[in-house]
C-alpha cells in the first residue's frame, strides 16, 4: 500500500479529481493551502498581476493499493500538467499497515469495499 499526495493549482482539482475516478480512485482526502517556493516569476491573467510561488494549491491525499500507484500518478500528471511554472508535485509514502475501524478488517483489503 502507498499514499500518494499531490499538491495541485486550485484550478485543475476539478480535472484531477475526475482522472482519478475513470481509474478507481474514489476515497480521498483534499484540502486547500498556500506555500511558497522558489520561483521568482509571476504571471499576467484578466490584467492582475500573479506571482506564481503563491498561486493557491490543493493537496490530495490517499491510501491506494500497489497496482493503483502508477495510474493514479498518470491521471494526476495528465490533469493538472500545464507546462507552467507552479505545477505541483506528487509524493508517494509507503503504507504499513491499514484497518479498517468498522470491521476490523486488515491490510489492502481495508481499503475498499469487497465485490
Amino acid at each position: 500500500m502507498k499514499r500518494i499526495e499531490a499538491i495541485v493549482r486550485r484550478s485543475c482539482y476539478d480535472e484531477v479529481i475526475e482522472e482519478l475516478h475513470n481509474i478507481g480512485i474514489d476515497f480521498l482526502t483534499y484540502w486547500e493551502v498556500t506555500g511558497v517556493g522558489n520561483e521568482k516569476s509571476s504571471s499576467i491573467y484578466r490584467a492582475t498581476v500573479y506571482e506564481t510561488r503563491m498561486i493557491e494549491r490543493i493537496v490530495i491525499s490517499f491510501v491506494c493499493r500497489e497496482q493503483f500507484v502508477e495510474p493514479a500518478c498518470n491521471a494526476i500528471i495528465k490533469a493538472a500538467r500545464t507546462g507552467d511554472l507552479g505545477d505541483g508535485k506528487i509524493f508517494i509514502s509507503p503504507i504499513e499497515e491499514s484497518i479498517r475501524i468498522r470491521t476490523g478488517e486488515m491490510g489492502p483489503e481495508s481499503l475498499y469495499i469487497k465485490e
